[in-house]
């Protein structure tokens, strides 16, 4: 009798892990858009130095396919002394030249389909990234078959056309410029709050007391970016297949000589966001300069992609959910939530032709109560978290783990 307890006490808990390891999977394993993140150098800017060091040495944020292709820095080719107006202009055209002229659409192209020295390409990356079957994907093979024409197409749709670029331009401000020119405004918390970069009520009432003396005593790192989407349509698509496509081992040279020589792979320009991070120094760290502004550094970049993503639908990821009980995903304050934002629930379903499509089941919001704070260096400011991930509010009874969710406001 024990030996038969104890035989189904084993069986239920590997079936556990089982069940575990799956949904861990399903929530994991999910198509991510692409991004390649750059920042335009400026040595004449304080800490220059350490701002471009930062970045250059983060990550790509993980909601993302890593699709760095060269250098993370571009010089900077503007005149600072615009207006306003005229400067936001400027930095587009000067970005947005420098992309073009420097083939970035085609080496983001090249990386997309594995070319070699040589010239030759694969699908190996749009395999393992769509999680699609090497085989079916074989661009010799899909030619002659409407499931691999469609899968071709499908890739293109899910994967090419959803890589991005990202260029910041930062900029560090000592913050005591903003103090003396704010300091009429010192009079309400809420704009204390808005100078400071304060997160909660405790941190807005502990800088309200301190005053402008504090406020002079810290770090801004103030954000322009601007985004950029790689083009990929049918057109695109037919020309490269038709006209470039080689592989190694039977390299075509004249392909090669073609895409070398081409001009059709272009980057469109999306749209340009401010965002700024502030940290304090005195009463409320003991870092030094080079770690403050290391942080303010990231958490800009942080909060300028969260923005873009809020005001460009086509820029808006897909995260899955990480369960039902409590309805949750790993997605938080890095990410630009706020309270009242609202999730729709999409389900993949592959259509008649063979593609994929996001069938919405329903709708969740955030639970305002229950915000994961996932910013950098979140434990040390907020060390009494006790969560890791953000809860909303729905029909629980309605959606499984693995789930993917977008921001619909």
């Amino acid at each position: 009798m024990k030996s038969n307890n104890l035989l189904i006490a084993v069986f239920c808990l590997l079936f556990s892990f089982a069940g575990y390891s799956q949904a861990d999977k399903q929530s994991t394993e999910y198509r991510r858009s692409s991004l390649y993140t750059l920042m335009v150098t400026d040595s004449t800017r304080n800490f220059s130095q350490i701002i471009q060091e930062t970045f250059v040495d983060s990550k790509i944020p993980e909601k993302f396919n890593n699709h760095i292709v060269k250098e993370r820095s571009i010089p900077k080719l503007f005149n600072d002394s615009l207006s306003k107006a005229d400067l936001k202009e400027a930095q587009k055209v000067a970005i947005s030249e420098y992309l073009s002229t420097h083939d970035i659409a085609k080496s983001m192209i090249s990386k997309w389909f594995n070319r070699s020295e040589q010239g030759g390409f694969n699908m190996d990356l749009i395999s393992e990234r769509g999680f699609y079957n090497a085989t079916d994907l074989d661009v010799k093979l899909a030619k002659n078959s409407e499931r691999g024409t469609a899968m071709l197409a499908d890739a293109g749709e899910e994967l090419i056309k959803n890589t991005f670029v990202i260029v910041n331009n930062f900029k560090y401000t000592d913050k005591e410029e903003v103090a003396k020119k704010t300091k009429g405004l010192l009079n309400s918390i809420g704009s204390v709050a808005a100078i400071a970069g304060a997160g909660n009520v405790t941190t807005v009432t502990t800088v309200a007391g301190e005053g402008v003396g504090v406020l002079g005593k810290g770090y801004i790192i103030k954000t322009d970016a601007h985004l950029y989407r790689l083009k990929w349509n049918d057109e695109v698509a037919s020309i490269f297949y038709n006209d470039y496509w080689t592989e190694d081992g039977q390299i075509d040279e004249e392909k090669v000589k073609a895409f070398d020589e081409s001009d059709v792979f272009e980057l469109e320009y999306i749209g340009t966001e401010m965002a700024w991070a502030d940290l304090q120094s005195t009463s409320f760290t003991k870092k030094t300069d080079e770690e403050l502004i290391t942080t303010a550094t990231i958490k800009a970049s942080d909060a300028v992609t969260a923005k873009l993503q809020r005001a460009y639908e086509v820029f808006r990821t897909k995260t899955p959910l990480l369960s039902t009980e409590p309805l949750s995903a790993k997605i938080g304050l890095k990410e630009g939530l706020e309270k009242g934002d609202k999730y729709e629930v999409l389900e993949q379903v592959i259509n008649k032709e063979g593609k994929t499509e996001y069938k919405r089941i329903g709708v969740i919001k955030v639970d305002k109560n229950q915000i994961w704070d996932n910013r950098f260096n979140a434990d040390e400011e907020n060390p009494d978290q006790t969560i890791e991930y953000t809860v909303f509010t729905g029909k629980k009874n309605k959606y499984y783990a693995g789930m993917l969710i977008r921001q619909i406001n």
